[in-house]
């Protein structure tokens, strides 16, 4: 399992659900669009605060974000 790869997969899933662009999802965060970006495309490790605050964002439990289960390939 590559963690990153699974995060960035979720976090897409889950915010193209919710409808949201990376800025608009980004603001919602309070992180930077690019920052949104870099995760997506798993060139980004990433604080717990900030898995937190992405969990919170997307409305969902935060071990969603790391369930391979739930990880699609875009």
């Amino acid at each position: 399992m590559d963690i990153i790869k699974v995060f960035g997969n979720n976090v897409r899933k889950y915010r193209n659900r919710l409808g949201l662009s990376q800025e608009a999802f980004a603001e919602k965060c309070n992180l930077h669009r690019t920052y949104i970006s870099a995760i997506e495309c798993y060139r980004r490790s990433i604080s717990l605060e900030n898995i937190q605050r992405i969990a919170d964002a997307l409305e969902i439990d935060t071990y969603k974000l790391f369930s391979e289960e739930d990880s699609i390939e875009l």
